[in-house]
């Protein structure tokens, strides 16, 4: 029997990624408890994996106690300093706004505890310097640099929230620097109306993403429902509820909203 002429070979097609987010979460009712805009960005990105985001904010985000006259201080003096660090994206926010149209300063570096808070600076057209490889306060003192020298400049601006963990310039005065922190804003707890309650007592889901959120959701005059999965977004946020007697069933490996809720995707694979 005569062989058969060889097929020509079809070009591989390229594989079509899976999309298991798309319907690991369906079912879901997930409680978004971030102040409002945060909410916002975290129901975009659960709705994605097919959960129904209950957005009930527990903090909500005022100007500091001085009026923001601190900051705006401290951008007249931003020259002056050789770091600029921020801690959030809200701070950000803040800092452009007491920035304006300026620019920032030549030969100023920035640094970002995280990638929320450096998409937030490439949005004022800021060239980040600093990016820990864990977006938390105590990785970003690890990543920076020390002082060469102790005669002359070394000076570092950190622009925060006005109640925030000292991490950041404990650690940096240990290494040398000089710093000072002021207050961009300041984050208030709310009491929930009822509408909201009944709303968040319907969640199977609650997602926490930093210690402030933790500490709202507890002090509330009357205790909240907790639902039967309580998700975090890193180890100090765990810190935090497990401090509130709060259990911890998920804890995200990346510590960004997108890392928390691809670990409820992998919890619900």
């Amino acid at each position: 029997m005569p062989e058969q002429p060889e097929q020509p070979q079809q070009p591989e097609q390229p594989q079509q990624p899976q999309q298991p987010q798309q319907r690991a979460l369906t079912g879901r009712r997930v409680l978004v408890v971030r102040p409002a805009a945060q909410g916002l960005d975290s129901a975009e990105t659960l709705r994605a994996a097919g959960a129904e985001p209950v957005l009930v904010p527990l903090i909500e985000l005022l100007p500091p106690s001085d009026g923001g006259t601190a900051l705006a201080a401290a951008v007249r003096r931003l020259a002056g300093y050789d770091w600029l660090v921020l801690t959030s994206a809200n701070g950000v926010q803040r800092f452009a706004e007491a920035l304006g149209p300026d620019d920032l300063p030549p030969g100023l570096r920035v640094a970002a505890i995280g990638p929320a808070t450096a998409a937030a600076l490439a949005e004022t057209g800021a060239v980040v310097s600093l990016l820990p490889e864990r977006f938390v306060a105590e990785s970003l003192v690890e990543a920076f640099p020390c002082r060469e020298t102790r005669d002359g400049g070394g000076r570092v601006l950190v622009v925060r929230a006005e109640v925030a963990r000292d991490v950041v310039p404990g650690g940096l005065g240990a290494k040398g620097w000089l710093v000072d922190v002021v207050a961009a804003y300041r984050a208030r707890p709310r009491i929930l109306t009822e509408a909201e309650r009944a709303a968040a007592a319907g969640c199977d889901t609650v997602i926490f993403t930093s210690p402030s959120v933790v500490d709202a959701f507890c002090d509330q005059p009357t205790p909240l429902p907790v639902p039967g999965t309580v998700a975090v977004i890193g180890p100090v946020t765990a810190s935090a509820a497990r401090r509130r007697n709060l259990p911890v069933h998920i804890e995200a490996a990346e510590y960004t909203i997108e890392g928390l809720v691809a670990a409820l995707v992998a919890a619900a694979s």
